[in-house]
């Protein structure tokens, strides 16, 4: 079995180590800033700094990000960076209860969770989160460090921008644009493009700062 490592012990980590687990992934262990103690079966192997020691002993070790996001930050994405610099491959997580159909490209870390359905033309990038029940719909372009929350819906064509956070349950209506550093809040409707970064909510969405 290939061996990865989990980078953060919270409760996205903890997700994504059960996901593993059901790939046949051998984990390593996680490494966070607080020992967490073990996870299930995932052991502690301290802050990010043993990292590059991990390397010398597993030359073919794999990492994935287990920083949640809840917001439209980039700091999953500097991560990210951080770990692939070290030498680290991130590979794309697919649960087996996902529905990823043809001519789908998901970037270098992403993770598909339970549920999840990413249909025929869509292309994310990097260490995207598609939560559990999402939907993101046919030919869509999603950029990089993107998290389509539990139960959101982005309908076809949609195109939204990096470090975008997009609410639980939050709609996203055919070939709208969300520019990039932009969070929808949780059950909000975007029926218009969205241009100026900021935190939108309601029916239809808008700005509130």
């Amino acid at each position: 079995m290939a061996e990865i490592v989990v980078i953060g012990g919270g409760g996205h980590g903890k997700v994504l180590i059960s996901l593993l687990k059901k790939l046949r992934w051998e984990i390593i262990g996680y490494t966070d800033e607080q020992d967490r103690g073990v996870i299930l079966g995932a052991p502690y192997l301290g802050d990010d700094g043993v990292l590059p020691g991990l390397l010398s002993t597993h030359q073919h070790c794999s990492a994935v990000v287990g920083l949640g996001k809840i917001d439209a930050s980039a700091a999953r994405a500097q991560l990210h960076r951080e770990i692939r610099a070290l030498g680290f491959d991130s590979p794309v997580v697919v649960s087996p209860r996902a529905v990823v159909n043809e001519e789908v490209e998901l970037g270098a870390g992403t993770a598909v969770l339970d549920g999840a359905v990413v249909n025929s033309g869509t292309v994310a990038g990097g260490h995207c989160i598609l939560n559990t029940n999402s939907t993101v719909e046919h030919d869509c372009r999603l950029g990089e460090n993107v998290h389509i929350a539990p139960g959101a819906t982005v309908s076809g064509g949609v195109m939204i921008g990096d470090d975008c956070m997009i609410g639980a349950g939050a709609t996203l209506v055919q070939a709208v644009t969300v520019c990039p550093g932009s969070l929808i809040g949780a059950g909000s409707t975007v029926v218009a493009d969205i241009d100026i970064p900021g935190v939108y909510v309601g029916n239809p969405a808008r700005r509130i700062r």
